[in-house]
């Protein structure tokens, strides 16, 4: 894995999300009550709802749009025959670390 420094843990908001640019299309990066962080896909395969704007509750994320549910570790849709990609990510020293490996080398969604 290659790590790469994308914030501060801080600049997330607990319960929330913030996107970020990639080349493999927008990342959210959650950020739990007890500051676990995850990332996945900004995008719903259902309706393409941006998950960033997503209540995230627990690990699991509700789409804005159709309210289906994710689980942020494994990125599957509950009771849905769908899932979301998720990335690798960390926190270290109160900054957010992200594998830029998985960031590369597919086409943008």
């Amino acid at each position: 894995m290659s790590w790469i420094d994308i914030g501060a843990l801080d600049d997330i908001p607990l319960r929330g999300a913030r996107k970020i640019k990639t080349d493999v299309g927008c990342v959210a990066v959650f950020r739990t009550d007890t500051d676990e962080v995850f990332a996945a896909m900004d995008r719903c395969p259902h309706k393409g709802g941006p998950l960033s704007e997503g209540i995230v509750h627990g690990q699991s994320v509700t789409c804005p749009l159709h309210s289906w549910v994710f689980d942020l570790n494994t990125g599957q849709a509950r009771g849905e025959d769908a899932a979301i990609t998720t990335f690798p990510i960390r926190t270290e020293a109160g900054r957010v670390l992200i594998d830029s490996l998985q960031l590369t080398g597919r086409s943008a969604a």
